[in-house]
C-alpha cells in the first residue's frame, strides 16, 4: 500500500507540474504571437505546449491506476476475510451452535427474560447499546437497563465478565 501512496503522490505532483508548465508555455505563447516572433520559436513553444498536456494526460491515468490498484487490492482484502470467515464458520457450525444452545440454557438458569435474553446475544455479538436499541425498536435507556438485569442476574460486573463466562472455558489456559 505505501508503494501506491508514493507513486499516486508523485503523480500528483507531476500533473501538478505540467500543468504550471503548461499555463506559462499558454501564456508565452499568446504573447509571442501577438509579438510576431519567428515561427521556429512558435513552434518549440507547441511542442512543449503539447508534451505538457500529454505529461497531465499520462500522469492522470497513472494516478487513476493507483487509485484503482489500491480499492482493488482493498476490495480483495475483504472479500479473502469474508471467505475465510464463512470458511471458519463453516467449519465450526457445530460448535457454534452448541454454544448457542449452552448459552441459551444459561440465561434460562439465570431466569432472564424473553427480552434480556436476547439483549445479552446481541452484546455477546459485540452490538452496542445503541445498535441493540435501534435493531429491537427500543430506547437504549431500555436496553441499558436490560443489561444491568443481566449483570445482576448473573453475578458479573459487566459485558467484559459475562463475555468471559462463556469464553473463558474455551480458550486454552496460558
Amino acid at each position: 500500500m505505501a508503494l501506491i501512496d508514493d507513486n499516486k503522490r508523485f503523480s500528483q505532483w507531476a500533473i501538478a507540474i505540467s500543468l504550471f508548465i503548461f499555463v506559462l508555455i499558454a501564456m508565452d505563447l499568446r504573447g509571442d504571437y501577438a509579438e510576431g516572433v519567428p515561427w521556429s520559436h512558435v513552434l518549440t513553444e507547441v511542442i512543449i505546449l503539447i508534451l505538457s498536456l500529454a505529461g497531465i494526460v499520462y500522469f492522470g491515468w497513472l494516478y487513476h491506476q493507483f487509485s484503482t490498484s489500491k480499492i482493488d487490492v482493498l476490495t480483495h482484502d475483504l472479500a479473502l476475510a469474508h471467505q475465510q470467515a464463512k470458511q471458519w464458520r463453516e467449519a465450526n457450525r457445530e460448535l457454534i451452535a452448541g454454544l448457542a444452545v449452552q448459552i441459551r440454557k444459561q440465561f434460562e438458569l439465570w431466569q432472564l427474560t424473553a427480552a434480556e435474553a436476547e439483549v445479552g446475544m446481541l452484546m455477546l455479538k459485540g452490538l452496542s447499546h445503541g445498535e441493540i436499541a435501534n435493531m429491537r425498536n427500543a430506547s437504549e435507556r431500555t436496553v441499558r437497563d436490560q443489561a444491568r438485569a443481566i449483570y445482576r442476574k448473573a453475578g458479573v460486573a459487566g459485558r467484559t465478565e459475562l463475555s468471559a463466562f462463556f469464553l473463558e472455558d474455551l480458550l486454552l489456559p496460558r
